[in-house]
């Protein structure tokens, strides 16, 4: 059985099943330390791994904390779990869920906030990351379950706002649907990788996204700004700078996503105007509204600060940087690595081809531009590998053909 076969193209193919109720009924959301704690008896008291997903309000929310914790275990049932009037603490829950293997769809997006309500796995697969390495085209949940187990996954509430309360009945048969069927999408698909002979190196992909450090904050965080490119001044830049800035503590204080207490546009078109007052700020588009009007002194306070800075003091034109330059410029600044890059990324496809396995998932993409640019002045391609946070599985796949692209053979 391969990813290819099971992609659901086959016409004698049977149409899913709708999945439209949590077998066992919608639970009760858990919403006191009572019932929390008779969900940890009960998850204790379970057998075989926990399926856990969460549900943010990204795109609503500044914080990007879990408004619902969503587990099940086999003996234990379904558990739908509102942090927010437990204090966003669920370290309670911890001891029932330390051990047990977490099943996880896209298991790098839920980590962060399941780590802030207290929560943390000992060990972990994800079913998204799975189906990458075995090969299959669409990874999405309703896609897999849909392939692989016959069934079909309403869509619709996964950018919903989930800081809403109450939640809506709908909203929560979604959210508990999601977890009723990971534990047997993992099973299938280990037996999958199994058969592919990938399932060690599934093992390793897990085993570094449960131990992944937090990323590091940017350094120049308002550079994200959709749009800035189009500032070439850099006094302009330092203008979208402290709106930018400005924007951040506003959205933070009221716990609002950014772009809804005002548009990346709007940032972007008030530091190219440079408005000379606060009225001129105000008549321009998005200022108009009666939500940025009360907030007009504000927003020209940001750039008035901006204007009075030194010269010395504006964001330089280009971002800073501790890699390589675009690969756009190499064949100019440097054509043996524009050289190298290309062979390497040959070598990186052809292996992929092979082992049906995305050129992503083979190899991070800085980390092959990094090596090509500078190749180790040892020759240990192997050690730059594992330098650079690659898994053995990628080394051994990989670092043989790589020595022999680095060196123009």
């Amino acid at each position: 059985m391969t990813g290819e076969a099971l992609s659901g193209d086959d016409p004698d193919t049977p149409p899913p099943v709708p999945l439209l109720r949590p077998a066992d009924g919608l639970p009760p959301v858990v919403a006191d330390r009572t019932a929390l704690d008779r969900t940890a008896a009960a998850l204790a008291g379970g057998s075989g791994p926990i399926a856990v997903d969460a549900e943010r309000a990204s795109g609503f929310r500044y914080s990007q904390r879990a408004y619902l914790v969503q587990l099940r275990r086999e003996g234990a049932g379904t558990a739908l779990i509102d942090p927010i009037p437990l204090g966003s603490d669920l370290g309670s829950l911890a001891p029932a869920l330390t051990g047990p293997e977490w099943v996880l769809h896209a298991a790098s997006q839920d980590l962060p906030c399941l780590a802030e309500a207290g929560l943390a796995p000992t060990r972990l697969f994800d079913t998204e990351l799975a189906a990458r390495l075995a090969g299959f085209p669409r990874v999405g949940l309703g896609p897999l379950v849909q392939q692989l187990l016959g069934l079909s996954l309403e869509k619709g509430h996964g950018a919903a706002d989930w800081s809403r309360r109450p939640l809506p009945e709908d909203w929560l048969v979604y959210a508990a649907l999601d977890v009723e069927v990971l534990v047997e999408l993992r099973d299938v698909l280990a037996r999958e990788l199994a058969e592919q002979g990938k399932l060690e190196w599934a093992a390793q992909e897990f085993e570094a996204v449960r131990t992944a450090p937090p990323p590091a904050p940017r350094a120049e965080p308002w550079r994200r700004l959709s749009g800035v490119h189009k500032l070439r001044k850099p006094r302009l830049l330092a203008a979208a700078r402290a709106l930018w800035e400005a924007r951040d503590r506003l959205a933070a204080e009221r716990d609002i996503a950014p772009g809804r207490v005002l548009p990346d546009s709007a940032i972007v078109a008030a530091a190219a105007a440079e408005p000379e007052s606060a009225q001129v700020l105000a008549g321009m588009p998005t200022f108009r509204g009666r939500a940025q009007r009360r907030l007009t002194s504000y927003w020209f306070a940001a750039l008035e600060k901006a204007y009075t800075l030194d010269p010395a003091e504006y964001p330089r034109a280009a971002p800073p940087s501790d890699g390589p330059p675009p690969v756009s410029r190499w064949t100019d600044r440097d054509p043996d690595a524009a050289t190298r890059l290309t062979a390497a990324r040959a070598a990186v496809a052809d292996v992929g081809e092979q082992w049906n396995v995305p050129v992503e998932n083979l190899l991070q993409p800085d980390l092959l531009r990094r090596l090509c640019w500078a190749p180790p002045a040892d020759g240990d391609v192997r050690a730059a590998l594992r330098a650079g946070g690659a898994r053995e599985w990628q080394i051994d796949l990989l670092a043989e053909r790589l020595e022999k692209a680095l060196a123009g053979r």
